[in-house]
């Protein structure tokens, strides 16, 4: 009876000389930010890519819409124009609102990130990252559903994936030796593989919507940390932040980042909430309930790598899929696509060796990237996760923040996880030194 190693090469291999249009190296599920970016690197490599996608492009996504450098070095790294002209708002750091405080913190410069952000919508960034991935020679498939894995019973290891494409709901199932889950926080994928989401690591929620204004070529992404209800009579801190990031074309993303896991948060309706968040802005940023573009739409947000394992039985989980998303902020795009490109290096690596075994061991390297990579800093986001979660603790750590400059900008750059390890300054050297010395994230 063949074991795991040999039903790694009994689904094919990229030494195969034909291949069928139903079958591949690699199946990427979900052509989001860390579905393409895995397949644009796997595709660059010569290898054979399926990349599926459920919708259509364009399509939406709830989402801030801001990159902070982290997010644009993977840009960049594909390829991509993220110059003004090419239709990106530029922006030079952070503002931070609480109170009747404001500070403006501009991107660190440093030699790994480049010294900026970006905008741009979700709809036409995604559409943008998944033709990127099709023009290194990755097989696009939009409008396929995938339902589920295919599964050899022996081993208990994927061989493909089931799916419907179209409208007419065509079944079809496409095979391969390896596949990436990039299919988002329902990950059905990853569940029908007995990938469960971890209980002990935090949840977030997004809420966001578009509204005209003057504003919208702010140059700097704006976070609100003193978030309240109006309508709830003691006033309590909530656990989270409202931001304003200017678009550029005329809107502005508004919108809540709060996690779930704290009990005044279930009690919360947040995109009422959001609504008279709105509704309370200053006047210069022009909000009427007649400015409003498009509807409240809410997400999940995965966080702190909370679906585990990440790699096993010929699935690797990347993005959402995998709990990507930071603790500290609520980012998620940079660490979706740094995942993405972990995996497809990883994957990359395992199909050149000449045995099964060395494969599969070749991809436990993944998990271990991810670890390498985050635990520190995804540890201590759950530190600050945990204080948002005690109100007093916010109020006394925000009054403190804002008031001090220095100590702002260390817990900036640490939160954001803008960092030169190897930096002499001493401030890099401090931050990268609590990133190691933090709680694993196992």
């Amino acid at each position: 009876m063949p074991g795991p190693e040999q039903q790694l090469s009994d689904a094919g291999s990229a030494a195969d000389p034909v291949r069928g249009r139903d079958s591949a190296d690699v199946i990427v599920v979900g052509a989001g930010p860390a579905g393409s970016t895995a397949a644009y690197h796997l595709a660059r490599t010569g290898l054979d890519v399926l990349l599926l996608e459920k919708s259509a492009f364009p399509r939406e996504k709830v989402c801030g819409d801001g990159l902070t450098p982290r997010a644009v070095k993977q840009l960049i790294d594909l390829g991509i124009d993220v110059s003004e002209e090419a239709g990106w708002l530029h922006n030079r750091g952070l503002r931070l609102v609480a109170g009747h405080r404001t500070v403006e913190l501009d991107w660190p410069q440093l030699s790994a990130y480049p010294p900026f952000g970006l905008v741009r919508r979700r709809a036409d960034f995604d559409e943008l990252l998944a033709r990127r991935a099709a023009s290194a020679g990755a097989r696009l498939v939009e409008r396929a559903n995938v339902g589920g894995p295919l599964v050899d019973e022996r081993t208990g290891r994927i061989t493909g994936v089931t799916a419907r494409l179209g409208e007419e709901k065509q079944p079809v199932s496409y095979r391969a030796p390896l596949v990436v889950a990039a299919d988002g926080n329902s990950t059905r994928l990853s569940l029908a593989m007995k990938r469960y989401r971890r209980t002990d690591r935090a949840m977030g929620v997004a809420y966001r919507t578009y509204f005209t204004t003057p504003r919208h070529e702010d140059r700097y992404l704006e976070a609100w940390l003193d978030l309240r209800d109006p309508r709830d009579p003691d006033r309590r801190l909530l656990p989270g932040y409202a931001w304003v990031f200017g678009m550029g074309d005329g809107t502005a993303n508004v919108g809540l980042g709060v996690l779930d896991t704290a009990a005044v948060a279930r009690e919360v309706d947040w995109r009422d909430l959001l609504r008279r968040w709105c509704a309370d802005l200053p006047p210069e940023y022009g909000y009427t309930p007649e400015s409003v573009t498009e509807p409240v739409r809410g997400s999940a947000l995965p966080m702190g790598l909370n679906r585990q394992p990440h790699y096993a039985d010929g699935l690797l989980l990347v993005g959402d899929a995998g709990g990507t998303v930071s603790p500290a902020t609520g980012e998620g795009i940079a660490y979706a696509m740094e995942s993405g490109r972990y995996a497809a290096e990883t994957i990359v690596q395992a199909l050149a060796r000449r045995t099964d075994r060395g494969r599969d061991l070749a991809l436990r390297a993944y998990p271990q990237a991810l670890r390498a990579a985050y635990d520190g800093y995804f540890a201590l986001g759950r530190l600050a996760a945990d204080v948002l979660g005690r109100p007093k603790l916010i109020g006394a750590a925000g009054a403190m923040g804002l008031g001090h400059p220095a100590l702002l900008k260390g817990l900036f750059r640490l939160m954001v996880n803008l960092t030169e390890p190897n930096s002499r300054d001493s401030l890099d050297r401090l931050l990268h030194l609590l990133g190691k010395v933090a709680p694993s994230s196992r």
